[in-house]
């Protein structure tokens, strides 16, 4: 059963549970116990002792700690229920370090049963949103805007419970929103006053809130990685930072290394794939230009596999999603690993 939606005393009780800087440590890290480091192709694994082996060659190795690579459920459902569990298990025999999933509403979310499928196949775990227009944290409806911030107040809570350190997205206003103009000082106030509120959660549950730049098609607040970074400065938190997108990034950025750079130790999570949405590898991102500014910032968290199916209307209209572009989710998981793999590896 789905566990109940969070209210005002919900949250008091969530707070209390997890006390401030609690849950940082090795349960509430959200990169699980294969960092993968040893993997170098995405042959599938089988059972307990492929799991085994991965830690072992975790712990043997003297290198540094690789980017761990994840992939994002949304590739074959926009649906977190029941269902979702028999995708994580996939996901791990495919060899992937980590899922990602979506929250879209925090009540449907089988939180126990999700961390227990998630630790049962030694995987970590990440958390995303894609708001819509109903949760715009910088509108100019109050309601709105209250609706945003208890939205993702209780998707921290989703996040701390199935495991997961980051919550990740466009947390600052409605994916598909446009009005028209260049964003206002009124609304950029509302977007830092909202995150802050949303952040003192985020720091007692030791959950990172990484903002994601969107291209202008989508978002006309936050389109360069540049701008992020200055969000984060503003609301002024350490559970605050921003993470690039190579789709976004591919059609905003003068170049895709420099941004990553200039962000520094605020960047914090990657969503990886085409410049079509597709496979890794197969468009005409620059990967060699990604990978060196990851490895110019010390940059050894996830890279998470994010592209989306047909089936759920209100993704497809906000990520514009109209053909399919792979010959299937499962074959765009296990190129765009392989591919991974070898370009972290190099």
């Amino acid at each position: 059963m789905p566990d109940r939606k969070p209210g005002k005393t919900g949250r008091r009780d969530f707070l209390k549970r997890v006390g401030a800087g609690a849950v940082i440590g090795a349960a509430g890290t959200g990169l699980g116990p294969t960092a993968g480091a040893a993997l170098a192709t995405s042959k599938a694994p089988s059972g307990k002792e492929n799991i085994e082996d991965r830690r072992l060659a975790e712990t043997s190795s003297k290198e540094a700690p690789a980017m761990r690579i994840g992939v994002n459920l949304l590739l074959w459902s926009a649906a977190m229920g029941k269902e979702s569990l028999g995708l994580i298990e996939k996901v791990a025999r495919f060899g992937f370090d980590g899922v990602e999933i979506f929250i879209d509403e925090p009540a449907n979310i089988d939180r126990r049963a999700i961390k227990k499928v998630v630790d049962d196949n030694g995987l970590g775990i990440t958390c995303c949103s894609i708001v819509g227009p109903d949760r715009h944290l910088i509108s100019d409806d109050r309601k709105i805007r209250r609706n945003a911030r208890d939205y993702l107040k209780a998707a921290v809570e989703v996040s701390h419970d199935v495991g997961s350190s980051i919550f990740c997205g466009p947390l600052y206003a409605g994916v598909g929103v446009l009005v028209g103009r260049p964003r206002t000082e009124e609304e950029w106030g509302r977007a830092v006053e909202g995150l802050s509120e949303v952040a003192k959660d985020a720091e007692a549950a030791g959950v990172t809130l990484c903002l994601e730049p969107l291209n202008r098609f989508e978002t006309y607040f936050v389109n360069i990685v540049e701008d992020a970074v200055k969000l984060a400065k503003d609301v002024d938190s350490p559970n605050v930072k921003v993470m690039g997108d190579t789709f976004h990034m591919n059609i905003e950025e003068k170049n895709l290394r420099q941004p990553l750079v200039a962000a520094g130790d605020l960047l914090h999570h990657m969503h990886c794939c085409g410049n079509d949405r597709g496979t890794p590898g197969a468009g005409h991102v620059d990967w060699d230009d990604v990978f060196a500014a990851l490895r110019d910032v010390g940059y050894d968290g996830w890279l998470v596999i994010e592209s989306f199916v047909l089936g759920n209307e209100a993704i497809a209209k906000a990520a514009a999603i109209w053909r399919d572009i792979a010959p299937s989710g499962d074959d765009l998981a296990r190129d765009g690993l392989a591919f991974l793999r070898r370009m972290s590896a190099a």
